[in-house]
């Protein structure tokens, strides 16, 4: 890791406490924009690229436990092209990622774009479009819009998000401590199941990302199918979510750390979020500009 390289002042600190009242602001907007969301009964894709594909993955999950139907995530580049849905919803931060571009402008479906910036490809390449201007960010490092979008996604859903916003508070007020040794924790892994898990995803992600740290993600039962292999004293374990029965003596008996709060898997991200970025300074990196790392991927092949 290279060194010496953090500015004065960062961003994602400030967009990390931006996001429990973004939440509740796209809570709102969840009702004003109810015609837009897929209905239910309808087969949905969701796709995005990196964090926006966990979130997708995350909505995916919630929308089918709901009842409102079969809804598949897909990393924008991989979605099956003779497939038919009745709606895809696509989420692009920046909303020039020319993956999401290209799939919208291939689907035979009417489509949704999620985004914080109007009047960009993915905006012109969709059915319909809703800007979360107020979520948007200046770091590279997504935090304050993946989760507002997945916010809106399950508010539209009729889930609440008064849990993770009270809890996001609480996180950012001190509560809720790590125990300091995730400083200087030489691997974690995150565990979910159900929507968690794509919560998991981007909580490893930003780990690696911003603090080059070594994380890794897994569905909680199959975490015990070969991945458990490499917990150890010195390594930790971070489950989001209510761990599953077995799964906590199974990694006791490891001698891994092991994280397992009472906190709604959001706000469980905003614990990882904070120390993706302690960890970034602490190592002399720049949390807001990871190396080759930009805020948007733009391919200029055909």
């Amino acid at each position: 890791m290279t060194s010496g390289s953090v500015p004065e002042t960062t961003f994602v600190r400030g967009e990390i406490a931006r996001q429990p009242e973004a939440w509740s602001r796209a809570a709102d907007l969840a009702g004003d924009a109810a015609g837009l969301f897929p209905r239910p009964g309808e087969s949905v894709a969701v796709l995005g690229c990196g964090t926006s594909w966990f979130m997708a993955s995350a909505y995916a999950a919630s929308r089918e436990h709901a009842g409102h139907g079969r809804t598949d995530a897909f990393a924008a580049s991989e979605v099956p092209s003779g497939r038919a849905y009745d709606r895809v919803v696509a989420i692009s931060r920046s909303g020039t990622t020319t993956e999401v571009t290209r799939a919208l402008e291939a689907s035979r479906a009417p489509t949704l774009a999620l985004t914080a910036v109007a009047g960009t490809p993915v905006c012109e390449a969709a059915s319909a479009a809703l800007v979360l201007d107020f979520a948007d960010e200046d770091s590279v490092v997504q935090t304050v819009f993946a989760t507002t979008t997945l916010s809106l996604l399950r508010a539209s859903l009729g889930i609440s998000v008064a849990a993770s916003v009270g809890q996001a508070r609480e996180v950012l007020s001190g509560a809720h401590r790590l125990d300091p040794t995730l400083l200087e924790t030489g691997q974690i892994s995150f565990l979910g199941s159900g929507w968690a898990y794509g919560v998991a995803q981007e909580a490893a992600l930003k780990l690696r990302e911003a603090a080059q740290l070594w994380t890794e993600s897994y569905l909680q039962m199959e975490y015990r199918h070969g991945p458990i292999a490499v917990a150890e004293p010195g390594r930790t374990v971070w489950i989001l979510g209510t761990p599953v029965a077995g799964l906590l003596d199974d990694i006791g008996a490891t001698g891994a750390t092991v994280v397992d709060d009472d906190l709604d898997p959001l706000a469980d991200l905003v614990r990882a979020q904070l120390l993706a970025a302690d960890r970034a300074e602490g190592a002399g990196l720049d949390p807001d500009r990871p190396r080759h790392l930009t805020r948007s991927v733009v391919l200029t092949d055909p």
